[in-house]
């Protein structure tokens, strides 16, 4: 089961252009295409008829006509043309959900139609600011439960033995973890005092020697995060520094999209307090970025594979402590609306 009535990542903004493009999104099968105008457009991706999918049709217009017998939909779902027919079919319609572009991203709603709210969609702190660099939106499929990526993701610990040539530092290691729970996710951080710049931030810090870094790590129900990086010259971080000038801050924004129950779409950009406009700092990012994401990659795989194969109970540790508690309240949150939508019905 999934949370419905949130916003998702349906696509990158520029993948989505005046052709048919398939996807499945919480298990649905969705056809994204953009009206004449620009505006993007998404449809169940099922013909009524037969249920071949829309996405094996031809756009005309603004309108999706099928690939097998020629039924025609506009952007609501609704049936404006049945070849042979002397009137439209009373079922003749498909579902429409509501779309919007934010953030060089498309986002879906994939529950009630009446709860679309845009001003729900995760909010990106520095987008407006001036002085911060972004790099361009990029994506992975990964081959596991979305609930694994956010573990991922509330585990700062994990980056001492999956991204040692990247992310790690000594402090990764030992330094431990401070969990808080909001109304909105979670967040896990630590402070690593005195510790050595990882390989990853090294040719972009602007100060020489040891480091006081942060690891703030924040997911936020049912799947999306950001990570912060801190990195400020020895003696002025901790929870009671003050911040150098030349502190290195780097949020990066990273966002689930369940695509089934052991399949996800993992979206991504990262901003940065530095260089804004310079293509070749982005592009660097870039390039590191994903390659760490690989690394998280090929681990998830295979704990999945591991998981569903099990000959054994597996155990939890004391830096699961974040990610169990989000799992819990991400489940309640689905219980209470499959609660609501049963009491509607």
């Amino acid at each position: 089961m999934f949370l419905k009535n949130v916003w998702y990542v349906a696509a990158i903004s520029g993948d989505i252009d005046r052709s048919l493009k398939a996807t499945t999104i919480l298990d649905e099968a969705v056809v994204l295409y953009r009206r004449e105008d620009g505006k993007a457009v998404a449809l169940e991706d099922a013909c009524p008829h037969r249920k071949l999918p829309l996405s094996m049709g031809r756009l005309k217009g603004n309108e999706v006509e099928c690939g097998y017998h020629g039924l025609t939909f506009n952007c609501s779902g609704s049936c404006t043309r049945a070849p042979g027919s002397d009137r439209i079919p009373p079922g003749a319609k498909v579902r429409s959900y509501p779309v919007e572009d934010r953030y060089g991203l498309l986002w879906i709603w994939m529950g009630a139609p009446e709860l679309a709210n845009p001003d729900l969609i995760f909010k990106v702190e520095q987008w407006d600011n001036p002085d911060w660099g972004t790099t361009k939106p990029d994506s992975m499929t990964v081959e596991c439960s979305y609930f694994f990526v956010t573990d991922n993701l509330l585990d700062p610990s994990h980056v001492a033995w999956v991204h040692q040539s990247s992310f790690a530092s000594a402090g990764c290691e030992q330094t431990a973890l401070s969990t808080r729970v909001n109304d909105d996710g979670v967040v896990v951080s630590r402070w690593m005092l005195g510790d050595e710049v990882a390989p990853f931030y090294a040719p972009f810090v602007k100060f020489k020697g040891l480091t006081d870094r942060q690891q703030h790590y924040e997911v936020r129900f049912p799947s999306h995060a950001i990570i912060k990086a801190i990195f400020t010259p020895a003696g002025t971080g901790g929870p009671e520094g003050v911040l150098h000038p030349d502190t290195f801050l780097m949020d990066s924004y990273n966002f689930m999209t369940p695509v089934s129950e052991g399949v996800t779409r993992y979206f991504w950009f990262q901003m940065r307090n530095f260089a804004p406009g310079d293509e070749a700092v982005s592009a660097a990012f870039a390039v590191a970025v994903k390659a760490a994401f690989e690394e998280d990659r090929l681990v998830l795989n295979a704990v999945q594979k591991g998981m569903n194969d099990k000959r054994s109970p597996n155990i939890d540790l004391a830096i699961d402590a974040g990610p169990l508690r989000f799992r819990r309240r991400v489940q309640q949150m689905i219980e209470t609306e499959a609660g609501q939508k049963a009491a509607a019905e």
